[in-house]
């Protein structure tokens, strides 16, 4: 039960790494600046970035549970 519950930590933490390496910068210099101000005040967002944002959240709650559980067995 623990050796699968390690695997499945791992593969959720590579799942993690790669939904947040996989996400736009916030900013890029002083041109993302004014980009990310604009898109924070108009609310615009692309859809693959509103995308990878939950897989990573649902990701790292998944993560954090699975690490207390591990921690406890």
């Amino acid at each position: 039960m623990k050796a699968v519950l390690i695997a499945l930590q791992v593969l959720i933490s590579l799942g993690l790494i790669a939904t947040i390496l996989l996400q736009s910068g916030r900013s890029a210099g002083l041109s993302g600046a004014i980009a990310g101000g604009a898109q924070a005040l108009l609310g615009k967002k692309k859809g693959i970035d509103d995308l990878l944002n939950r897989i990573s959240t649902v990701l790292a709650v998944a993560f954090l549970v699975i690490t207390l559980v591990v921690a406890m067995l």
